[in-house]
């Protein structure tokens, strides 16, 4: 069985109903979506040597299946600069790790000028339903997407970036680039397909 099918059919086989962060970044990674690199460590020392190897500044994170919501529960250090940063960090996350029956994920910290939201939900009356618009933490409030039912073609991908409210932050901007539509629709396809595969498993999913 692949990495892929093995993360899904671990957890259904123990009752569980979620993925953890590192789970699920796994599974979609292997769908062809992209993610920061990251590792996930129980120890102080694998936390160095993982920073050591992804390159500084980095992000810390309680991962567990049971830890949502991390900024809001102060489960996240981020803009960690150096091995004495790590420490503080490492040190007040642990014990809240463990108490989740989870470990500690560090991951690459990524500045970006833009911040997306791609998820997938299910309707009762249509069944797996792909999600696009602007992330951040104001993505409930503004509530700035669009949906579409899967099966989706790269055509009804494009057409979603066009509808949502705020669109024009896609375009060039201020002095940044364009979006890559293109491979952000791509990336909508494959959320699509997965909501397929997997219809008799999943709720709702979503990546920023």
């Amino acid at each position: 069985m692949d990495n892929k099918h093995s993360i899904i059919s671990e957890a259904v086989s123990k009752g569980r109903s979620v993925l953890s962060e590192y789970e699920s970044k796994t599974f979609l990674a292997s769908r062809g979506i992209p993610f920061a690199p990251d590792e996930l460590v129980e120890t102080l020392s694998e936390a160095g040597k993982a920073a050591g190897k992804i390159g500084y500044p980095v992000v810390l994170k309680v991962c567990s299946e049971r830890a949502a919501h991390k900024t809001d529960k102060g489960l996240i250090k981020t803009g960690i600069r150096d091995r004495g940063e790590l420490i503080g960090a490492f040190e007040s996350l642990f014990n809240r790790a463990k108490e989740l029956e989870g470990a500690v994920l560090v991951q690459e910290m990524v500045r970006g000028e833009r911040e997306l939201v791609i998820g997938m939900t299910r309707k009762e009356n249509f069944g797996p339903c792909v999600m696009f618009g602007l992330g951040g933490i104001f993505t409930e409030a503004l509530q700035a997407v669009s949906f579409r039912v899967a099966p989706l073609s790269e055509q009804d991908a494009l057409d979603m970036m066009d509808e949502i409210r705020g669109r024009k932050i896609l375009d060039a901007f201020r002095g940044m680039l364009p979006v890559n539509r293109e491979k952000l629709a791509g990336y909508l396809v494959s959320l699509g397909k997965i909501g397929l595969e997997y219809r008799k498993y999943a709720r709702s999913t979503s990546t920023r």
